[in-house]
């Protein structure tokens, strides 16, 4: 259970650095487009390095040192990340939610106010990263935890201005757009604990959770950040700024892992 406490910590501070990308608001600053899609694809840039080299890579590694080689680890590794796209994509397509330039998805309610339709639609972004979290701390592979923590918490922070930003743009004040994305952090620590909580159940399990949420992470890359960001047409800078973070978190996973 001190792994999971861990997870718990980790995740929350790492979900937390959403309200310090969401400042600016409070100051009545607004980012430019190009600016906003920039960070964005920095933060794609992250995930997209935090799912192979923090998870996929470790996993397939795990799964060797289990079963031995052969096609077992890149079976684990394959449908892991199938199951873990499905679930998002799932979550994507039940959970009533609302994205700021493509309108609503999901299953349709007239009950829920305007405001939580955007924090599900960023819930369902945050989750993976918590669950990536919880379960490499879960690991007990601190060293390796730690990078992806500090990866995750560092794009979580342009996510958190780009929600806020968002917020004010569709009408909502400046301090409820700060305290919005601000909670939407809060989801982080929820997957952290319940990342935590599967790969403690067994070890067996280990390979499979890091997979699972590298196959979440891989999901919402593909279905949400990047078409937002290339929605403008700031392409270049956008993929500017995901070689910038792909390789700053291959930097500190090599680095902080050695």
């Amino acid at each position: 259970m001190d792994l999971v406490l861990t997870a718990l910590i980790a995740s929350f501070l790492t979900g937390a650095l959403t309200s310090v990308g969401a400042l600016p608001v409070l100051l009545g600053r607004k980012p430019s487009e190009r600016f906003n899609d920039t960070l964005l694809g920095f933060a794609a840039g992250v995930m997209l390095a935090a799912s192979f080299f923090s998870l996929i890579v470790p996993s397939i590694e795990i799964s060797t040192l289990m079963y031995g080689e052969g096609p077992t680890p890149a079976l684990i590794a394959v449908c892991g990340i199938l199951l873990g796209a499905a679930a998002i994509a799932a979550l994507d397509r039940l959970l009533p939610h609302e994205h700021f330039i493509t309108g609503p998805e999901g299953l349709a309610t007239d009950k829920i106010a305007g405001v939580w339709l955007f924090v599900f639609a960023i819930a369902i972004h945050n989750f993976p990263e918590g669950l990536a979290v919880g379960v490499a701390y879960g690991s007990g592979d601190v060293d390796a935890a730690f990078s992806l923590a500090l990866g995750i918490g560092l794009q979580n922070i342009p996510e958190g201005l780009a929600v806020a930003v968002g917020l004010v743009a569709v009408g909502y004040s400046h301090l409820k757009s700060f305290v919005v994305a601000s909670l939407t952090g809060l989801i982080e620590p929820i997957g952290g604990v319940i990342g935590g909580l599967f790969v403690n159940i067994s070890q067996v399990l280990l390979p499979w959770g890091l997979v699972f949420a590298a196959g979440a992470m891989l999901f919402v890359i593909s279905h949400e950040i990047i078409p937002e960001t290339h929605r403008r047409g700031h392409h270049q800078r956008a993929t500017a700024g995901l070689m910038v973070g792909l390789v700053i978190m291959l930097f500190l996973d090599v680095w902080l892992a050695a």
